[in-house]
């Protein structure tokens, strides 16, 4: 019987615990422990501002890369379900940089492969190709292809994966021109850690106007 009415030690110590304090909005001293207070946030407008002025307070170059985190509710509706982890291509409306994506072009159409190396394709073919990609000899950014050809590409899927060309992801068509400038110019990003994207989309000698427009 005494055994039973005592109580377990860890429900003892949780009702001595003292619920946490909120943590205050704004510090009044100059120096403070930050972890004291709520952690600052501003718009982006400011934020932006804030951020080429602490470059021109450091002397750092001007011309470095501008980063964001963006944190993504991956929940659905059902529980301990979440979406899948994925990774997309985006065309930013101003280029930060002088590098281009090397994209292959599968099409067996002479025409079609005309169009392509005139338009920047860094590799165009056929199926002659397929052993090269599985072994290793060949690797691109991006792989772009014309219907016809999709069937005899199947060999590929398990190989090439996202990269695997999908009208779902825009990699796909009889665009030819289109398809290659948005995957030479494009800013590829992918969801890491379940639900953070981590990438660069300027620099920050680029006006600010620009910067929000990036954003």
């Amino acid at each position: 019987a005494k055994r039973g009415s005592q109580k377990p030690k860890q429900e003892e110590t949780k009702k001595k615990r003292r619920p946490r304090q909120p943590l205050l909005s704004k510090p009044v001293d100059d120096v403070y422990l930050t972890w004291c207070y709520e952690r600052p946030s501003y718009d982006v407008d400011v934020a932006l501002g804030m951020l080429k002025k602490f470059q021109e307070l450091d002397f750092t170059y001007p011309k470095q890369f501008v980063y964001i985190n963006v944190t993504l509710d991956m929940s659905l509706q059902k529980k301990k379900k979440k979406v899948e982890q994925f990774a997309s291509i985006v065309q930013l409306p101003y280029r930060f940089t002088d590098e281009t994506n090397k994209v292959l072009v599968f099409t067996e159409n002479k025409e079609e492969a005309e169009i392509a190396q005139q338009n920047g394709a860094a590799l165009v073919g056929g199926v002659e190709l397929i052993k090269w990609i599985l072994e290793d000899e060949i690797k691109m950014d991006f792989y772009v292809a014309v219907p016809e050809i999709m069937p005899k590409l199947i060999p590929l899927k398990s190989k090439l994966r996202r990269k695997y060309p999908s009208a779902r992801r825009n990699s796909m068509g009889q665009d030819i021109p289109k398809m290659l400038q948005f995957f030479k110019e494009g800013l590829e990003y992918a969801v890491q850690d379940e639900h953070l994207i981590k990438t660069r989309i300027a620099r920050v000698s680029l006006c600010k106007k620009f910067l929000i427009l990036s954003l």
